[in-house]
């Protein structure tokens, strides 16, 4: 059985040590040292060796395949990723899920990596996103609203954020409210960016969607609200990912544009 050394978020190093053939042992190690300048060619080149030494080593798969993804090689990544699923679904489900979902887009094959994980280790078990931002119930919620079932992904946040041991992550509020919004109950859509704000002070976004929902019946709250938010994008205080563009992400012009709607009212 092959163990493996998480951090409390992200994917870690595997320990070596746990291995009795030397074999993958050593591929073990070769892949711990490529992972560290991943993305050049001797990284890659190290991977195919600890493959080539160890083939049921799943790390040297997956790890292989990150390059490929982060370029927009698709292809290649899926049939690196596949058999790294294939060699260890417990480790990789979850990874290929979200990867499913922040890269392609993908709800379906995204909520389908989930579900399958969970039924290896629970629904409680599934881990979180490889950023770190996201249980993964959370990005299954987030894939049915991509699928544009809007109170599915609602009653699945509401289950996530319930439970007595939940650890509340940087934009699940945030989330929450914009869905909330979209579905015209601005009570608790305003409650949700509230909450968000009081988590994590720090995105132009909530500040936002506050704006919207003030400007239905008090025009000063909502002016304050979207300057706000304005300062807050200024200063690149808005939600970002280094690859992809974030679901709900608001963009400068949607702000600039509720200002000046707000200005010409006067």
């Amino acid at each position: 059985m092959i163990l493996v050394c998480f951090s409390s978020l992200l994917k870690s190093q595997y320990n070596c040590n746990v291995f009795a053939d030397e074999n993958c042992k050593k591929a073990c190690e070769i892949s711990n040292r490529s992972a560290e300048y991943q993305g050049f060619l001797d990284s890659q080149k190290g991977f195919d060796e600890a493959i080539k030494l160890c083939p049921s080593f799943d790390y040297g798969y997956s790890e292989k395949s990150v390059p490929y993804l982060k370029r927009g090689d698709f292809i290649t990544w899926k049939k690196l990723i596949d058999k790294a699923v294939e060699l260890n679904p417990k480790r990789q489900l979850g990874y290929r899920g979200w990867c499913q979902y922040q890269f392609l887009r993908n709800y379906s094959a995204a909520i389908k990596d989930i579900e399958d994980l969970e039924k290896l280790v629970g629904k409680d078990n599934v881990g979180f996103s490889q950023n770190g931002n996201y249980q993964l119930q959370i990005v299954k919620a987030l894939c049915y609203k991509g699928l544009g079932d809007k109170q599915k992904a609602i009653d699945i946040i509401e289950h996530q954020l319930s439970k007595k041991d939940n650890i509340v992550l940087l934009f699940d509020y945030y989330h929450l409210g914009v869905l909330y919004y979209e579905l015209a109950d601005y009570n608790k859509a305003k409650f949700c960016f509230e909450k968000q704000i009081a988590n994590s002070d720090y995105y132009a976004e909530p500040y936002y969607y506050l704006s919207l929902i003030y400007t239905k019946n008090n025009n000063v709250k909502a002016k304050e609200m979207i300057d706000k938010a304005l300062i807050y994008y200024n200063e690149a205080k808005y939600i970002k990912d280094a690859y992809t563009t974030v679901m709900d992400k608001v963009y400068k012009e949607e702000i600039q544009n509720q200002l000046n709607y707000l200005i010409n009212l006067n």
